[in-house]
C-alpha cells in the first residue's frame, strides 16, 4: 500500500491544527485588543512565520502520536511474547502499588500518575490480548480517542489563547505558567467569568466531528497495519522532521523581532512561548542581562541613594520631628488602573467616593506600578524593592525573613496583619506574609455568619471590611498601634459582587460594575471607620497593585502601569496633589516619613516629600526590566538587549497634564547612556542583593 495513505493520521491532524491556528490568529488579529496597525512585511511575517512555526511545534507534540501508531501491531499478541508482556505489566504495576518504586522518590502526585498510566496500559493490553475476535473493534475505538484527544486538545488551545489573548494582550506567558499551579482558583474563576457549558458543548460537539471525519479518511493505519519496513521509514522521515524543527523551532523565535509587539506575538507559536516561560521561570539576571562591574553598578545607585556606601544599600532614616505612632491601614486594590477616576478624565463616574476622597488627601498623581500582578504590587509595598527577573520574590523559596515594611512597624511596636478576603494560600501569599512575621486573617479566618457573598477569588469587599473594622477595634483596645495590610479581590474577573449595592447587577459580569463596587465597598468601609475611636489616630494608604490590562503596543506601554495612590489622614496629612513622577516602591517610604520614624532602611524605595528625591519610576513585566525619567522609558531585556523610547504625551487629553496617562511612545535613535547605566544600576544591584541574602530583616 501507498506510503503516504500510512501516515494520514498525521497529516489530516496536521492539517486541522494549522487551520485552527490561522483562524486563530485571524481572530487576534482583528480583536479589539490588539490596538495597532499592521505594516505589509509584518503581515507577512505574522502570517508565514507563524505557519511555520505551527508546523514544526506540531511535528513535536505528534511525538506521542508516533509511539503510539509505532507500537500498534498484532505480532505482540502471539503466544508466548503476549502473556510475557502482560506479565511485566502486571510486576510494573504492583511495583509502583508497592510504594518503594523509584516514582516515590520524587513525592507529588507522580507516583499516582504512574500508577494510573500503567494501570491503563495493563488493562487495554490485557483486553487485546484475551479479547482476539473484538480485537479490531478496540483497536478502532482506541484509534479515534487518541485522535479525539489531539483533536480537543488543539481547540481546547486555541480558545486558551484567545481568553488569554483577551485577558493580557499577549501569548503564553509567565502568568500562564502560573496559572497551572493555582488550577481551583483559576478554573474557578473560568466557570464564573465565561459561558463555560455553551463553549465546551460546541468544543466537544466540533471535535466529535473533526474526528469522525479524521479517522474516517485514516483508518487505513489500523485496517492494514504498516510492515515493520514501513515502520522504519515513517520512523525515518519522523525523525528528521523533528530533528529539523528541534533547529528551526529556536530559529523562527529569533525572527520575532518587530517594533511592534502585537506582531510579535501573533507570530508567536503558543505552545513554544508556554515551554520558554515555564523554562524561565527564575532569569538569572548576570547572565542574561546588560551588565557593568559590580563597583560601577552600587557607585551608579549611590547618585540616586546618596547615603549608602559600599555594595548595600543600608543606610540611616532620621525624622525631622518627633516619632508619631499613628494607626497604618494600607489598602491595596485589585487591577485598579488610573484611568478608571474622574481626575485622570473618566466619566462615567464609576468611582464617586475615590474622587471625593482624592479632593482631602495626599494624591500621588504620577505613580507608577511596579508590574502587571498582584504578587508584583504586593511586593513593591512591602518590599520596597524593584521588581527582578522571573519570579516576584513573594514567590520565591528565599522569600522569608526579608527587610519589609512589616518589619519597621513590628519593631516600632505594631500590631501587624495580612488580610485577604479569599485563601491567602493562592500567590503563596500566606507563605511570603507568615514567614515575614505578619499574621494573616484571610478567608479561613471567617465564620459563615461573616460572609454575605463569595465568589472563587472569595469573600466581597464588603465582608472583608467589616472583618477588617472588628479586629481594628480589638487591637485599638490592646493600646498598641496597628499596621494592616488589606488586599482587596472584588475587581477581579468576573467582577461578580451581592445585586443591590450599585446601579450595575451583581451578575452582569461588568468590569466597570467591579470597579464601581469596589468604590462602594470601600465608602461603606469608611463610613463605618470613621465612628470608631481610633480613626482620628489613623493613616490611610490607598494604593492600586496593578493596571486593569497589561497588553500595549510595546514592551512596557507606560500608560499600561499609571496607578492611582493616595494618603488620606484628616487633621494630619494636608490634602495637595504631589505631581512629581514616582514609583509604587516609594509609598510605604513616604508614609514612614509622614510618620517621622527613625530607622535603618535598606528600602530601595524614597521618600517622595524629601528634597534630596530624584523623580524616576520602576516598571517591568517578568523579562523586560524598565526605567521612566526625564520622558524617556529605558528597557533592558534579555540577550543584553536595550531599547529606550522618548515618552511624548498624545493630544487632546481632556485634562490637566499631571493627570494625562498616555503617551507616544517613539523609539530614540540616539541613547541616553546615562539613563541605561542608572536603569542596569537598579536591576543588577537588586539582583546582586538577592543573591547574596543581602536584604535580609535587621535584627
Amino acid at each position: 500500500m501507498n506510503l503516504s495513505k500510512k501516515v494520514s493520521p498525521f497529516y489530516y491532524l496536521l492539517l486541522f491544527y494549522v487551520v485552527v491556528s490561522f483562524i486563530s490568529r485571524i481572530i487576534l488579529f482583528f480583536h479589539p485588543i490588539t490596538q495597532t496597525s499592521f505594516t505589509f512585511i509584518d503581515t507577512v511575517s505574522v502570517f508565514l512565520f507563524g505557519f511555520l512555526s505551527d508546523f514544526f511545534i506540531f511535528v513535536l507534540i505528534s511525538g506521542f502520536l508516533w509511539l503510539y501508531l509505532i507500537f500498534i501491531s498484532n505480532s505482540k499478541y502471539y503466544k508466548p511474547y503476549g502473556y510475557i508482556i502482560f506479565g511485566l505489566f502486571i510486576a510494573l504495576f504492583l511495583y509502583i502499588l508497592s510504594g518503594k518504586s523509584v516514582l516515590n522518590e520524587y513525592g507529588g502526585a507522580l507516583p499516582k500518575i504512574g500508577l494510573i498510566f500503567v494501570g491503563l496500559k495493563t488493562f487495554l493490553f490485557g483486553l487485546l490480548l484475551f479479547l482476539p475476535k473484538y480485537r479490531k473493534q478496540i483497536r478502532f475505538w482506541l484509534f479515534s480517542f487518541v485522535i479525539f484527544l489531539y483533536v480537543v486538545l488543539i481547540l481546547q488551545n486555541a480558545i486558551s489563547e484567545y481568553f488569554f489573548w483577551n485577558e493580557f494582550g499577549v501569548k503564553y506567558n509567565f502568568i500562564a505558567v502560573n496559572y497551572l499551579i493555582y488550577t481551583n482558583e483559576v478554573i474557578g474563576n473560568i466557570m464564573e467569568s465565561y459561558p463555560v457549558i455553551p463553549i465546551f458543548s460546541g468544543l466537544f460537539i466540533i471535535a466529535g466531528l473533526v474526528t469522525y471525519f479524521i479517522v474516517k479518511k485514516s483508518k487505513v493505519y489500523i485496517e492494514s497495519i504498516p510492515t515493520f519496513i514501513e515502520k522504519l521509514k515513517i520512523s525515518g522521515i519522523y525523525m528528521v522532521l523533528f530533528a529539523l524543527s528541534l533547529f528551526s523551532i529556536p530559529a523562527l523565535a529569533s525572527r520575532e523581532n518587530a517594533q511592534n509587539i502585537f506582531a510579535n506575538e501573533l507570530q508567536a507559536n503558543g505552545i513554544y512561548k508556554f515551554y520558554l516561560a515555564f523554562m524561565n521561570s527564575e532569569l538569572d539576571y548576570f547572565k542574561f542581562y546588560k551588565t557593568v562591574p559590580n563597583s560601577e553598578a552600587y557607585a551608579e545607585l549611590k547618585q540616586q541613594l546618596p547615603a549608602i556606601s559600599g555594595e548595600t544599600t543600608l543606610r540611616q532614616i532620621k525624622g525631622e520631628a518627633a516619632e508619631n505612632r499613628k494607626n497604618v491601614v494600607l489598602i491595596t486594590i485589585e487591577s485598579y488602573s488610573a484611568e478608571f477616576m474622574k481626575m485622570y478624565g473618566n466619566e462615567q463616574n464609576i468611582t464617586p467616593f475615590l474622587d471625593s476622597l482624592a479632593t482631602k488627601s495626599l494624591v500621588f498623581s504620577n505613580l507608577y506600578a511596579v508590574g502587571n500582578r498582584t504578587v508584583r504590587g504586593l511586593e513593591a509595598v512591602t518590599l520596597c524593592f524593584p521588581p527582578t527577573a522571573g519570579e516576584s520574590v513573594v514567590k520565591r523559596k528565599d522569600n522569608k525573613d526579608k527587610f519589609s515594611t512589616g518589619a519597621i512597624f513590628k519593631e516600632k511596636g505594631y500590631d501587624v496583619k495580612y488580610m485577604y478576603g479569599g485563601d491567602a494560600f493562592f500567590d503563596n501569599m500566606e507563605d511570603f506574609f507568615g514567614g515575614n512575621g505578619y499574621d494573616i486573617v484571610d478567608k479561613k479566618t471567617f465564620s459563615p455568619s461573616e460572609i454575605t457573598f463569595a465568589n472563587i477569588w472569595g469573600v466581597c469587599d464588603e465582608d472583608m471590611y467589616n472583618k477588617a473594622i472588628k479586629i481594628m477595634d480589638k487591637e485599638a483596645k490592646s493600646g498598641k498601634p496597628f499596621f494592616n495590610h488589606i488586599m482587596t479581590v472584588s475587581n477581579h474577573r468576573p467582577f461578580t459582587y451581592p445585586n443591590g449595592k450599585i446601579d450595575i447587577p451583581g451578575d452582569a459580569k461588568s468590569r466597570d460594575g467591579g470597579v464601581k463596587y469596589t468604590d462602594y465597598a470601600m465608602k461603606k468601609f469608611f463610613e463605618m471607620a470613621k465612628k470608631q475611636p481610633w480613626f482620628n489616630n489613623t493613616v490611610f494608604v490607598i494604593v492600586a497593585d496593578h493596571c486593569a490590562s497589561s497588553a500595549g503596543k510595546t514592551e512596557l506601554p507606560a500608560d499600561k502601569y499609571r496607578i492611582p495612590a493616595m494618603i488620606y489622614s484628616p487633621g494630619f496629612v494636608e490634602p495637595q496633589y504631589y505631581n512629581n513622577i514616582m514609583s509604587q516602591i516609594d509609598v510605604m517610604p513616604t508614609v514612614l516619613g509622614l510618620l517621622n520614624f527613625n530607622y535603618q532602611s535598606k528600602f530601595y524605595g524614597q521618600d517622595v516629600l524629601k528634597s534630596d528625591y530624584k523623580p524616576r519610576a520602576l516598571i517591568a513585566t517578568y523579562q523586560d526590566l524598565g526605567l521612566i525619567k526625564d520622558n524617556v522609558l529605558t528597557i533592558i531585556s534579555p540577550k543584553q538587549t536595550v531599547k529606550q523610547f522618548q515618552l511624548t504625551l498624545k493630544p487632546n487629553q481632556k485634562v490637566a497634564p499631571e493627570f494625562q496617562i498616555f503617551y507616544d511612545q517613539v523609539p530614540m535613535k540616539t541613547e541616553r547612556t546615562d539613563l541605561v547605566n542608572e536603569t542596569i544600576s537598579y536591576y543588577q544591584t537588586a539582583s546582586d542583593i538577592l543573591k547574596n541574602k543581602k536584604y535580609q530583616k535587621i535584627n
